[in-house]
């Protein structure tokens, strides 16, 4: 994918990876399951994967570092999870237009229809976390294929 990036859009490729957790995000990982917001499947990621970056893949996909998701909380408190109940919904990432990626204890994972997350509008996008690594998955291997993608 990024070795005929440059020519075709005519600056480098992003960057591009799935990271490992190193022992910070693993200790963050430890803090998330403390606050009973995530579901298992998430704190269980955030022990193995530090985050994804995929900057070229359409305007970008990102899931964020632990440490990233438990500082935004703390700055900004939990989101709407669409569930009506009180907010417990975490911003784990953004499709890098502008959307956010939220997932609460549930494990659903919504997409905010906006940027703001004042009052976020937001429409689901899979039932676990699983689906929505695999559509992340789809995303890229649509992306290597042809060039779009998709609606992620």
């Amino acid at each position: 994918m990024t070795a005929e990036f440059e020519r075709r859009h005519g600056y480098p490729p992003g960057t591009n990876q799935v990271r490992s957790a190193d022992p910070a995000d693993q200790t963050a990982a430890r803090a998330l399951a403390e606050l009973d917001l995530a579901s298992a499947d998430l704190v269980t990621f955030y022990d193995s994967i530090g985050d994804i970056a995929w900057a070229d893949v359409g305007n970008g996909y990102f899931v964020d570092p632990i440490p990233d998701v438990l500082l935004r909380l703390k700055e900004y408190g939990a989101v709407g999870d669409d569930t009506g109940e009180e907010a417990r919904g975490l911003v784990v990432g953004s499709n890098g237009g502008g959307l956010c990626y939220v997932t609460g204890p549930s494990g659903a994972v919504y997409r905010t229809r906006t940027a703001s997350l004042d009052e976020p509008e937001l429409d689901r996008v899979a039932d676990d976390l699983r689906q929505f690594l695999e559509l992340l998955e789809q995303s890229l291997t649509r992306f290597v294929a042809n060039g779009e993608p998709g609606y992620l």
